[in-house]
């Protein structure tokens, strides 16, 4: 039997935005994003990640007391219910505001261009997601090997975080995918996230309905098929044992891939019964 907690979690989103990529204005009420993240909770996800800024390329910035107003009632009512809560911003004022709601880890997708942030971070004990980027999504920079750039760029986050007294048992890594990086760039660090995994910190991954990933799923593709090639990179993540955690939009679709990968990477048993019964070339040679 395999060991639950060592099983890949599954971090489920929760947008309080009006203008995320995939979901602007679903969730932008909040009994809309409480009923949403309850029932990505009941589908199987282990935290929810609330977020009120979005990070879709050309969107604008959102000041610290709206991004408070949108996600602060929706993380008190979730954590109120028992679910584990993350709050998905790079301003130190709103990560300080939701641990104080009940939120139990902040995923900062800047690495930390607010440097108030890691004092909020030391104080609460948290896990603390740090994140390779290079400016906003869809801006593009040169790598001599981007696996090997974003490790040294994650090294050099992760020390400054230490430096400002974060914990090495807090810090999460992200390599950033769809973050200043091509299509070709984020498959590259999903091959090889391996390495990427060798910095020694949990790694949490975010391809869900990404435009790299939907770029596989046709010239056009609906919601549905982006969520099946998103699992598809989940499965392979589960079975790969490398990811900590995957971030998506859709849990049920995820928890099955998750299943399905963890199967693969499970060792074989050593003493299989039905194997046992089987007739072999040497059985039917000693009848």
């Amino acid at each position: 039997m395999r060991n639950r907690e060592s099983e890949m979690k599954i971090v489920g989103i929760v947008n309080v935005t009006p203008d995320s990529f995939s979901d602007g204005g679903r969730y932008a009420e909040h009994d809309d994003a409480i009923a949403r993240g309850l029932e990505l909770a009941a589908q199987g996800a282990d935290i929810i990640d609330v977020g009120g800024e979005s990070t879709r390329p050309g969107a604008m910035r959102v000041d610290s007391r709206t991004q408070r107003r949108r996600v602060i009632p929706v993380i008190c009512e979730l954590a109120a219910h028992g679910v584990a809560v993350s709050v998905d911003t790079t301003l130190a004022e709103v990560a300080e505001a939701a641990v104080r709601a009940g939120a139990t880890m902040i995923n900062d997708v800047s690495g930390g261009e607010d440097p108030d942030i890691f004092r909020v971070v030391r104080r609460s004990g948290h896990r603390y997601v740090v994140t390779h980027s290079h400016g906003p999504s869809g801006t593009l920079v040169h790598y001599d090997d981007v696996v090997t750039d974003v490790r040294e760029e994650l090294l050099r986050r992760i020390a400054r975080a230490r430096a400002a007294g974060v914990r090495p048992e807090q810090i999460v890594i992200d390599p950033g995918l769809g973050f200043s990086k091509s299509a070709a760039e984020n498959w590259a660090i999903l091959a090889r996230l391996d390495t990427i995994a060798t910095i020694g910190a949990p790694v949490l991954v975010g391809a869900s309905r990404k435009r790299f990933v939907a770029a596989v799923a046709g010239s056009s593709p609906d919601t549905a098929e982006l969520d099946i090639a998103t699992a598809a990179v989940s499965s392979h993540l589960a079975a790969a044992g490398v990811a900590w955690a995957v971030r998506v939009h859709d849990v049920t679709a995820t928890a099955i891939a998750r299943e399905v990968g963890s199967q693969l990477y499970s060792p074989a048993p050593e003493h299989d019964p039905y194997l046992a019964t089987m007739v072999t070339p040497e059985r039917i040679h000693t009848r």
